[in-house]
């Protein structure tokens, strides 16, 4: 049995990533994966904070088609991500997986309101804890609501779940000589502007100490093995 390395961790997943090969959406392949994934880790007691984005549903794209304002988009954006809260979390119950939705604004009866005393506790009890609406203001991505989150609940890393298996120096889907980081400190990411995530979320993870995992989520056991100190990726310290 594989040996988690770390008790609490935060993962952060784009909305991307549960639309798989769809343009928009939620595709029932990726989002098993997920659950699974959650599931495997789960089960050893790890426990596990999860703020996921919305771009399946609405992306900026479309915001500069319908010429709309980066207030009004940036609000869009975050009702998405909770419809993908709450379709994660019913997918989480149907494997009897305890789960507490929190927003961070009031989204009706399905959300609860954002205390991080309350999410930590729910935490110790090893009840999953979504975490929808990003940070509540515009202006500021899901990357920076992730990091914040990390740093409210005492995460001891920040999972950054991704298409590809780490941080390069270029697109490796585009380029055969992209080359992969193992290891990159906080200062290099922000000087060389390496968009691990944006520079406000790799500026509170610096401050509060909380290293970075960037990793891909769809290689084999990937968040499992991640989480056990054992998959390829970047780490970010």
């Amino acid at each position: 049995m594989k040996k988690p390395a770390y008790k609490r961790v935060l993962l952060k997943i784009s909305g991307e990533a549960l639309s798989g090969e769809a343009s928009l959406g939620v595709d029932q392949k990726s989002c098993t994966h997920l659950v699974s994934s959650i599931q495997s880790l789960h089960r050893l007691g790890v426990q596990i904070g999860l703020v996921v984005g919305g771009g399946n549903f609405f992306r900026g794209s479309l915001a500069q088609e319908f010429n709309l304002s980066r207030v009004a988009a940036d609000h869009i954006g975050m009702l998405a991500t909770v419809m993908n809260g709450i379709f994660l979390s019913e997918a989480l119950k149907k494997v009897s997986i305890p789960v507490v939705i929190m927003g961070s604004k009031d989204y009706g009866n399905s959300v609860e309101l954002f205390s991080a005393y309350k999410a930590q506790d729910y935490l110790n009890h090893n009840q999953v804890v979504i975490f929808v609406g990003g940070t509540g203001n515009p202006y500021f991505t899901t990357d920076t609501a992730a990091a914040l989150r990390a740093c409210e609940i005492g995460a001891e890393m920040l999972f950054k779940a991704t298409k590809v298996a780490g941080v390069y120096n270029k697109d490796p889907r585009k380029h055969s000589d992209a080359k992969k980081y193992e290891t990159l400190t906080y200062a290099q990411v922000l000087g060389e502007d390496l968009k691990v995530m944006d520079a406000a979320a790799v500026a509170l993870c610096r401050d509060s100490k909380i290293p970075i995992f960037v990793f891909d989520l769809f290689a084999q056991d990937a968040f499992l093995k991640a989480v056990c100190d054992q998959q390829p990726g970047t780490k970010v310290i």
